[in-house]
């Protein structure tokens, strides 16, 4: 008789859930590390800061870096260290506020011109090559200058600017969503149009706004410490990394510390912001 018939049934392999393949990725990992790491500095700078950011030390005046400044001292002997810290709450203010109403304004419009079509798709579609035409930086700049530098200006200008991109990605997406049978369906049930539009094509939509909503976070950094540098953000004696690099940059080969160590913090938030992005597409794309 045959062996076959006693061995015990193999199980299908299990495929791994999508968090799980997720939380594997080193680069994904080493990004939520990152930003975590950065959020914990932003909430709490005081406790990692040995000092305050803005007491000055006249006979401290541009040390290098030691055991007791890590990242050496200023033009004003200002501890670089605290400095750079206290610099993350402004930063990652900059990443959420820079990019939430233009996130929030681009989705809401995208979603009803994608739907509506018509006239307003149409309007829709001058106003975009209206404003892409443009450098996105120089209209920004531009803004800017119009209403006076500043933080909550600097807010102000990027959403103007930035919701134009949000809503010509959601639009495509919810035009897409459209061709699929559940939104028909909606139509012939008699649902609303708001109810088809928020409850139904918006959730199927919204994974290509997440991730690209990561990586404008970066850019987001990256764009108010480059306004912040020409005197358009953040304004001193604010510890920001653009301030912070701007007030080093005539010093570059004598204190070079003054604008090496803000600029490394810029560059791995923004890494951080890139890699959880990067996650976020590999956890949300579909599985064939």
């Amino acid at each position: 008789m045959s062996d076959l018939s006693l061995s015990p049934t193999s199980a299908p392999a299990r495929k791994p859930g999508r968090l799980r393949m997720a939380l594997g990725k080193p680069g994904f990992m080493v990004g939520v590390t990152i930003i975590a790491l950065s959020t914990v500095l932003a909430l709490f700078p005081g406790v990692f800061a040995p000092y305050d950011p803005n007491f000055i030390d006249y006979v401290a005046v541009r040390q290098p870096p030691s055991w007791q400044h890590p990242f050496g001292t200023d033009l004003l002997g200002r501890d670089s260290f605290s400095r750079v810290i206290w610099a993350y709450s402004v930063n990652m203010q900059m990443a959420i506020l820079a990019t939430i109403f233009a996130l929030t304004i681009g989705v809401v419009i995208g979603a009803l011109v994608g739907y509506y079509r018509g006239i307003a798709d149409m309007i829709f579609g001058r106003v975009v090559d209206a404003i892409i035409t443009f450098p996105f930086l120089v209209l920004v700049i531009a803004v800017v200058a119009v209403l006076g530098p500043g933080l909550v200006n600097m807010y102000i200008a990027i959403t103007l600017v930035g919701w134009v991109y949000y809503a010509r990605l959601m639009r495509a997406e919810v035009i897409s969503q459209m061709a699929n049978d559940y939104a028909s369906a909606g139509i012939v049930m008699g649902y609303s149009d708001l109810r088809i539009i928020f409850r139904h094509l918006l959730p199927n939509a919204i994974t290509p706004i997440v991730v690209y909503w990561m990586t404008d976070m970066a850019l987001a950094i990256l764009l108010g410490s480059s306004l912040g540098y020409l005197g358009l953000g953040a304004q001193p004696p604010q510890a920001e990394w653009g301030v912070l690099i701007a007030e080093g940059r005539n010093f570059i080969t004598t204190a070079w510390w003054l604008s090496l160590m803000p600029g490394i913090a810029i560059v791995l938030t923004g890494l951080g912001f890139s890699l959880i992005g990067d996650g976020i597409a590999d956890l949300l794309r579909p599985r064939g």
